[in-house]
């Protein structure tokens, strides 16, 4: 069976939790898109790890790891992150790297914070991790794939000469900074090569074989559906496709082959970054929320910076799902809202004086209003539960009242951030 693992909302879901515990089950693990710019937090028996470019599996020896062509690849982040889980005493795991993924490239990364320092106070919010100049230039076509590496050097110094040119028109006449040298480039792609060679597959044949040998297949996807460029609120969304649908093509797989789609949904609302965010909530509010949220606060995993807060969104989260094609929902962070007498949640929106629980598009969501409706806590702790008929009646309760807004089964509940911290539910 194939499963995809995605966000439903802004991202920050708890996505690695769900796809390292249900890599257990699992042969081989995914990541189909994204790059180096958010990271899945995993707290496990070797310890607690932000990974940014390893899929969430490499904690099982039984597992393979795989690098999808969808994926923006930073070569140096990606090696570093695999000594790191090493050092800290994983053993060391199996990595698959596609030879069509394409590579983020140095200047890549700087071309992101020359354009969020030229935007100023109109800027994009961007992590600086050269996502967005990468995209740009992999559907401009001028992008390096893996493959060519191991071309002959004469026709990859010939390539990089060319690309080089159009960045250093832009680095002298728009962003009036110190020009690219060509030989300086293809030295770190020699580098380069020398780190990925031993990992090079060819993926989307890979995992032909484990679909038609009976294998279990997980697809991580990074991110959530509102970051998706275009379902998201665009343009304050990531540069790569964060839905389900598109983990066949960043993976190399027929769409068919996708037989689950788990759907992460947080039990309360988090972002990182600008953009629309109807149900958010601000001050000591948000505060206490924040601090007592996540693993460890809601900070995000790859900048550090604060996550901005909210309530649980219904009709965001109705949508996520929808557009994800979603099957089961894994209803993460339970826990964290033990210490409220109450909890609004957003059941719909107001536009322009109207009512409504369809997700509008960008412009009409900024002048969007939450209806909220108030339901009681619990006012507990429910950390150590682990059968559903055991929560509180008001936890159950919540959880029922959002499955039946979203219109979507909640099989799993998280009550903490271990991998052991989970409830599967069984829907009548």
């Amino acid at each position: 069976m194939v499963t995809a693992i995605v966000g439903a909302n802004w991202g920050d879901e708890g996505k690695g939790k769900i796809t390292d515990m249900l890599a257990m089950d699992s042969d081989v693990i995914v990541r189909f898109q994204g790059g180096a710019n958010a990271g899945h937090t995993i707290i496990n028996n070797y310890g607690k790890f932000a990974l940014h470019s390893l899929p969430s599996g490499v904690f099982y020896d039984h597992t393979t790891s795989v690098i999808g062509n969808g994926v923006a690849l930073n070569i140096p982040v990606l090696f570093h992150e695999l000594s790191e889980i090493v050092e800290k005493g994983v053993p060391r795991p199996k990595v698959l790297v596609s030879e069509r993924a394409q590579i983020v490239m140095p200047y890549h990364i700087l071309f992101d914070q020359y354009e969020e320092e030229r935007l100023g106070g109109k800027s994009f919010g961007s992590t600086k991790s050269g996502i967005a100049p990468f995209y740009s230039d992999k559907f401009a076509k001028t992008g390096f794939q893996v493959s060519e590496l191991f071309m002959p050097e004469d026709a990859l110094y010939e390539k990089i000469e060319r690309v080089i040119i159009q960045k250093n028109v832009l680095l002298e006449h728009l962003y009036h900074k110190p020009l690219i040298d060509p030989k300086e480039i293809f030295g770190t792609l020699m580098e380069y090569k020398k780190m990925v060679e031993p990992y090079v597959c060819d993926v989307s044949s890979y995992l032909d074989r484990a679909i038609h040998e009976g294998k279990n297949i997980l697809l991580e996807g990074q991110l959530g559906t509102l970051k998706d460029p275009d379902h998201g609120i665009y343009p304050m969304v990531t540069s790569s496709s964060t839905l389900a649908s598109y983990g066949a093509i960043g993976a190399g797989i027929p769409p068919y082959a996708i037989e689950k789609v788990v759907t992460v949904v947080k039990a309360y609302s988090s972002a990182v970054g600008a953009g629309a965010f109807v149900s958010e909530i601000f001050g000591e509010e948000a505060n206490e929320l924040r601090v007592r949220g996540g693993d460890g606060g809601e900070f995000g995993a790859t900048t550090g910076r604060p996550r901005r807060m909210g309530w649980f969104d219904c009709v965001a989260s109705k949508y996520g799902c929808r557009l994800q094609g979603t099957t089961d929902v894994a209803f993460t962070v339970v826990d964290v809202l033990g210490y409220l007498k109450e909890i609004p949640v957003c059941t719909g929106y107001e536009v322009d004086g109207k009512i409504t629980t369809d997700f509008p598009v960008p412009w009409k969501l900024e002048k969007a209003k939450p209806v909220l409706e108030i339901l009681p806590g619990w006012e507990c702790d429910i950390s150590g539960i682990k059968t559903y008929e055991d929560l509180p009646r008001n936890c159950r309760g919540y959880i029922e009242f959002i499955e039946e807004k979203i219109g979507y089964p909640i099989t799993m509940v998280s009550n903490g951030p271990g991998r052991e911290d989970i409830i599967y539910r069984k829907i009548k």
